[in-house]
């Protein structure tokens, strides 16, 4: 080697893969300092979540906050696109790891980034900004406000356990609440002058806790993802037992067929063949 690229070292490699979250060598595993063999059956699934992302143990009234946040964001039906498609790549082979990928894969800005969105629009609130004044601004690029409104609730079922939870936990001392006077602030500015208000929704509800529990607004959508996942990969699995192949999105009896055959697929017949 050169004396420009000189011969790589042992500490080079470590170094380039240097992390704080965890630490494997022979008979030993740590997460964030901890051994493994420590949290194994001492800490819940929403408490390993916190460590890892923040470093630290939560306190018992964050994991609760937490859990319940990831709770409320498990499932919302099959009509939800990455539950539908996650059922139909399900039918195709493809193996349940690859369906629950291909349901993950679905999560961007429009179906699941909601609630990221959310928590930037009332972190600003929470800072100091007139709820107007932001609201004002994100409806002037978009017709969706998110967090706020649902197609489906007139009030998200969801919505008031959740708030409930961080009224309690700013009551206790848990978090401060900024982000849930905020929210409160645009749900009164939505409902000034409307027979029927705009209440706050899942994704709003889920930006106020993780919002409160000090993430930023980025790990709102990760979190999100961890909760779905769970949805997605029960329905996936349910999928495979019910013996379709190639499942689109209509059911058979109702597509068009060519020579005006039977609707009813022949036994062993694929539905909709690729």
């Amino acid at each position: 080697m050169s004396r420009e690229n000189p011969e790589p070292t042992v500490r080079d490699v470590a170094d380039w893969w240097a992390t704080s979250v965890s630490r494997v060598e022979p008979n030993l595993i740590e997460l964030r300092g901890r051994p493994v063999q420590d949290l194994i059956g001492s800490i819940s699934f929403p408490g390993v979540i916190w460590l890892m992302l923040r470093g630290e143990p939560a306190t018992p009234g964050q994991e609760r906050l937490l859990e319940a946040a990831l709770v409320s964001s498990v499932d919302h039906g099959p009509h939800a696109p990455s539950i539908a498609v996650a059922r139909m790549a399900a039918t195709c082979g493809v193996g349940l790891n690859n369906a629950v990928a291909t349901g993950v894969n679905l999560l961007g800005d429009v179906h699941g980034g909601a609630g990221e969105q959310c928590m930037r629009m009332l972190s600003e609130i929470a800072a100091g900004a007139a709820a107007a004044e932001v609201v004002g601004r994100w409806r002037a690029h978009s017709k969706y406000l998110p967090g706020f409104g649902h197609r489906f609730h007139t009030v998200d079922p969801r919505r008031d356990p959740l708030l409930g939870l961080v009224e309690r936990a700013v009551a206790d001392g848990t978090v401060e609440g900024a982000h849930l006077r905020a929210a409160r602030a645009v749900e009164e500015l939505l409902a000034d002058g409307r027979d029927r208000p705009v209440p706050i929704n899942i994704d709003g509800c889920t930006a106020v806790v993780y919002g409160e529990l000090g993430f930023p607004p980025p790990l709102a959508r990760g979190l999100f993802v961890l909760s779905r996942s769970v949805g997605i990969l029960a329905h996936a699995w349910e999928e495979t037992g019910q013996g379709r192949r190639n499942k689109g999105p209509m059911p058979p009896s109702i597509l068009p067929t060519p020579l005006g055959r039977e609707q009813i697929p022949w036994p062993g017949e694929d539905p909709a063949p690729s």
